[in-house]
């Protein structure tokens, strides 16, 4: 039965509810029986349609597809053998919608090549008003917005957190034309992708940081700063390494032939799921909005955002999918996404992913960074920004926002916040700014909240958001943990192993059988800070969901991690774990649990000169480093928005007095130890 509909969410428009009708309903007996075989029947016929037309376009797939500008007609470079008679010509043309980039602007190095690729997908038809695959984002991220603010308008602007969405938020903010503050209570920057060194000179990170081919906007961002030279390129395959060294893949790379065939035939030939499960979630996913994403993005997201109020679990088993899928496949993206299972991760989240997948070919494609995120992503973003102006405050914690308040005590106007002196050593500064931007994590943000902050509706509703916690867990050894067809390469090591000459798997990795759903040898896949010359790897592991980890200790956590690396990879019983860190993150990303999207608040709020930024905040994505862009984009065009439409500042600079001191604020739970061995 369907539930009942519920109210749209206070500060969407247009929201729509989920379709009521399930397409493989008779199959699990929710319809009257003599309703059942007709279904059946017409399933089995789409199933065999689907087929028949996957045969065909392999058959007939385009080899090669020529350099074009936009615009341009595109002639895709065929034969068809088969169907002379039917064509009246050997080559296929159509249109390159404008909005599309090509290889005009992205090609030469092979770190770009995934772009040309776009060309050879199929045309979506609709406006993508949510720019998911506008690669024309790119450019809008890497040139910035263009605005130069006029003198007697500019303002000084404090940035709290030094994130992706903060940074990103003062760049285009700096370029305009404003001058900007950025505070920052730990001592290194980068948010929730930070890292650091430790006493040992071993680099440390919280969490595994990928980077999809739709990272549109990041990726502007960082030709912006010099920084995508820093990615590296992964084969186009997502591996999943089972219990004993089994593998299965989705294994997208099909001759230059792009979305959505590339993805059929990577589901088809996965040996991660059986056929019954193959057939299954092939069902599935032929009766989501995944298909209509193909003809017009634009609808097809309306009707995933619907489906927010469910689990992923719910809508594919309505949709006739198997728990043998959902074991075997999804929970490991999911987890690896999001944190969260199938079962408790909203519908919404998984198939903004996989329309994503479903019509762009570079959507699936893996890159990873060169080293760390401090030096090869933060470095070039932060030099930047001091290059413009902008300054950066560490260790500053800040206590409290100041407004001006209307009668009720409800804020209409931001005057600044107070913060702590730098080592805490005197008492804490009121300090004053034009404009205020929260660039906070939930956590962060909600510990800010106070009584008079919580009448604002927009501040009130993040109070029904969480974050999950995580661990990551970082093993090294004295050999190839990932190399399973040579024991001899496995214990090799030398000081010639660099820039992914080692043996074992050069990718990220999944796995549906032990609590690390995704991780990585990145002393291969990330060698420029992490492979040591003489030592072999280096295993990340991202334990999720890691709520019963958080009571452990981190010699428990790493031994507990240790045994399920044996129980993957046998082999490296054989070999000596060296050294190993453990880092907890009591709350981490936002929970993208069944109807928390209707709560995430925009970035302009009702307060004069106070906004939001950060992946929570909403923007048409999940939480992720590419989230974390998009907002910060949203904020500094809010912003300039409202400079440029507002009165001439005021000219406040920042200013700082004595006299107030505020009981300090307890962050998300962090603890480090290294241990050697």
């Amino acid at each position: 039965p369907t539930p009942p509909s519920k109210p749209p969410p206070p500060h969407r428009e247009n929201a729509s509810r989920a379709p009521t009708s399930t397409p493989l309903q008779t199959m699990r007996g929710l319809y009257r029986p003599e309703q059942r075989w007709g279904t059946l029947r017409k399933t089995a016929a789409c199933g065999l349609l689907g087929l028949g037309a996957l045969l065909v376009a392999l058959h007939v797939a385009p080899h090669r597809i020529q350099e074009v500008q936009l615009g341009q007609s595109v002639n895709v470079q065929a034969s068809y053998p088969k169907m002379k008679g039917l064509l009246s010509s050997s080559s296929l043309k159509w249109q390159v919608p404008k909005r599309f980039n090509a290889r005009s602007s992205f090609s030469g190095s092979p770190q770009n090549r995934f772009l040309s690729n776009a060309i050879a997908d199929i045309g979506v038809v609709g406006s993508d008003k949510e720019g998911l695959l506008d690669v024309s984002r790119m450019q809008r991220a890497e040139k910035g917005s263009g605005i130069s603010i006029p003198e007697n308008k500019r303002k000084k602007i404090a940035i709290i957190g030094s994130g992706l969405a903060g940074m990103v938020t003062a760049m285009d903010l700096a370029d305009a034309g404003h001058q900007v503050d950025i505070y920052e209570s730990r001592q290194f920057v980068g948010g929730k992708v930070g890292s650091w060194v430790d006493k040992d000179g071993n680099h440390i990170e919280m969490g595994l940081h990928v980077f999809f081919g739709c990272y549109y906007n990041l990726f502007g961002i960082m030709r912006r700063v010099g920084a995508f030279k820093n990615l590296r390129l992964k084969e186009h395959t997502h591996t999943f390494v089972n219990e004993g060294g089994g593998l299965g893949a989705l294994d997208f790379r099909m001759g230059g032939i792009g979305a959505p065939i590339n993805g059929l035939k990577a589901f088809a030939t996965s040996e991660q799921l059986n056929l019954m499960d193959k057939f299954y979630n092939a069902v599935a996913l032929a009766t989501s909005p995944v298909v209509k994403a193909l003809f017009n993005f634009d609808a097809a997201m309306e009707d995933v955002r619907a489906l927010d109020d469910i689990s992923f679990t719910e809508w594919f088993m309505r949709q006739g999918g198997s728990r043998g899928s959902i074991n075997r496949m999804w929970d490991p993206i999911a987890l690896a996404l999001g944190f969260i299972d199938c079962d408790h991760i909203s519908a919404r989240c998984m198939l903004t992913i996989f329309q994503l997948f479903a019509v762009r070919s570079e959507a699936s494609v893996l890159r990873m960074l060169e080293g760390s995120p401090h030096e090869y992503l933060h470095k070039p973003i932060t030099q930047y920004l001091e290059d413009r102006g902008t300054t950066f405050s560490l260790g500053r914690r800040v206590k409290e926002f100041v407004f001006e308040k209307d009668e009720t005590g409800r804020p209409t106007k931001i005057k600044g916040f107070v913060a702590s002196t730098p080592g805490g050593n005197a008492e804490d500064e009121m300090l004053q700014y034009d404009t205020v931007v929260a660039a906070l994590d939930v956590p962060g943000i909600q510990k800010l909240l106070d009584d008079d902050m919580r009448k604002v509706p927009e501040f009130k509703r993040i109070e029904e958001l969480d974050a999950v916690p995580v661990a990551t867990v970082q093993l090294r050894f004295n050999g190839w943990v990932t190399e399973l067809n040579d024991k001899e390469l496995m214990k090799t090591v030398n000081d010639r192993q660099g820039d992914g000459k080692a043996p074992g798997m050069d990718n990220l990795l999944y796995s549906a059988d032990v609590d690390f759903s995704c991780f990585a040898d990145l002393a291969l896949t990330s060698p420029g800070d992490y492979y040591k010359p003489n030592e072999g790897s280096l295993m990340q592991c991202v334990l999720t969901p890691g709520d019963k980890y958080m009571p452990m200790t981190t010699e428990e956590i790493a031994k507990a991690t240790l045994d399920q690396v044996h129980k993957l990879f046998p082999s490296s019983r054989e070999l000596e774990c060296t050294w190993t860190n453990v880092v907890k993150l009591g709350e981490s990303l936002y929970r993208e649990a069944p109807g928390k999207d209707r709560f995430r608040p925009p970035q302009k709020t009702p307060v004069d000169g106070f906004y939001l930024a950060g992946s929570y905040t909403y923007q048409d994505y999940i939480d992720s480093m590419e989230g974390a862009t998009k907002s910060g984009l949203l904020a500094a065009d809010a912003i300039l928005a409202d400079t440029l439409n507002g009165p001439p500042s005021g000219g406040i600079d920042a200013t700082s007095s004595n006299g107030r001191t505020v009981q300090g604020i307890k962050e998300p739970e962090l603890t480090m130890a290294s241990m050697t061995s």
